[in-house]
């Protein structure tokens, strides 16, 4: 600390606490605090100032504690941009997304960003409205203009083909979704296959002699690994395949596939890929009649927080979203940490199965 003449926080000295912020007489906006300003205040120097902005450990607990008062009392804010000019570092991570409106991308964006934030970042969202390797290799080119650190891309296509779509070299990149991109990037995903085996050991253990299934759209990778699981599931147990019935993730979808496996009389369980699905097959099968699940068992997917209000509430596979979004900043941050752009491996979150009362024994 400087001696003798440092200034109390809280009384003005020279016009410097009179700088910033809004509310001067005549509505003008007043100049923005300096690092000078703080400094004059506490009565240190400009360097010290700038050693407690940066988290700094060789400042003495008395003079960091003079320091933050005087930047509380001049409503002081360090200029960001020009600490990660010097340092390099943006605290910031890029996120490259199809689709905000499905459950599991929002849901997986919301724990991202809560995460980051408790590690001192924060997001840049990054929408790809068509996904197409031209609109994310966009993608990648927007976020290589960006101040972010790292990215992580939340993607339900195969669109990461090494030879066709490389990644920002240099860079540090989580993928959500596609665990086949893991041999060459670190990926994070729901352990798919699992919760879908999971489902479909479900209704047979109920007494049903084969599950029908509702799957996702034909280019999604979620909907092909949930449906190569059931399958496999199925034939390891013995029983009749029957054909999958394609929808969109929407109950408007689930309503269409509904009408079509009420008209279906060996239809006793259906696994339905997600919850929003399930919904409008249930509404489907009540109208034509049949009733769940004395009649038709239904499984969905996702746990979403309205399947427990479902009527009947549903029997489904829990997501841990949370727990996704957690391990993407976990994963990203050990590879800024480490100075390594990719640390290649999937790293999958285990599922549960949640049973409510859409699934029963058939003919009960």
């Amino acid at each position: 600390m400087n001696g003798g003449g440092r200034q109390q926080p809280g009384v003005p000295s020279g016009g410097g606490a009179q700088r910033g912020g809004w509310g001067v007489p005549g509505g003008r906006r007043k100049q923005r605090v300096s690092m000078a300003d703080v400094a004059t205040l506490a009565g240190v120097s400009s360097q010290t100032v700038s050693r407690v902005s940066n988290g700094h450990p060789g400042v003495v607990d008395s003079t960091r504690e003079h320091v933050l008062a005087a930047m509380r009392e001049l409503g002081y804010r360090p200029n960001s941009a020009a600490r990660a000019l010097r340092y390099g570092q943006f605290n910031t991570i890029g996120v490259i997304l199809f689709s905000l409106a499905s459950t599991g991308n929002s849901r997986t964006v919301e724990a991202i960003a809560t995460h980051a934030a408790t590690e001192g970042y924060a997001i840049t969202l990054i929408p790809v409205d068509v996904p197409t390797q031209d609109n994310v290799l966009g993608a990648f080119t927007r976020i290589g203009e960006l101040a972010v650190d790292a990215f992580i891309v939340i993607i339900d296509m195969h669109l990461l083909d090494a030879g066709t779509m490389p990644l920002p070299p240099g860079v540090p990149v989580v993928i959500v979704v596609d665990s086949d991109a893991g041999d060459r990037h670190s990926v994070v995903d729901t352990d798919q296959g699992d919760g879908a085996r999971r489902a479909v050991h479900h209704l047979l253990d109920l007494g049903h002699r084969t599950v029908w299934h509702v799957t996702g759209p034909r280019t999604s990778y979620v909907s092909q690994r949930r449906t190569q699981a059931w399958r496999a599931t199925l034939e390891e147990a013995g029983r009749p395949v029957p054909t999958p019935l394609y929808g969109d993730w929407s109950a408007a979808s689930g309503y269409v596939a509904g009408l079509a496996l009420a008209e279906e009389p060996g239809c006793t369980a259906v696994f339905v890929s997600n919850d929003e699905m399930a919904l409008g097959l249930l509404r489907a099968l009540h109208e034509r009649g049949r009733t769940v699940p004395d009649e038709i068992s239904v499984v969905g997917f996702d746990d979403i927080p309205d399947s427990a209000f479902f009527i009947p509430p549903l029997t489904t596979v829990h997501q841990d979203f949370a727990e996704v979004g957690r391990r993407c900043v976990e994963r990203v941050l050990l590879q800024i940490r480490e100075n390594q752009a990719s640390l290649p491996g999937a790293d999958l979150v285990p599922t549960r199965l949640v049973v409510r009362n859409s699934t029963a024994s058939p003919g009960r």
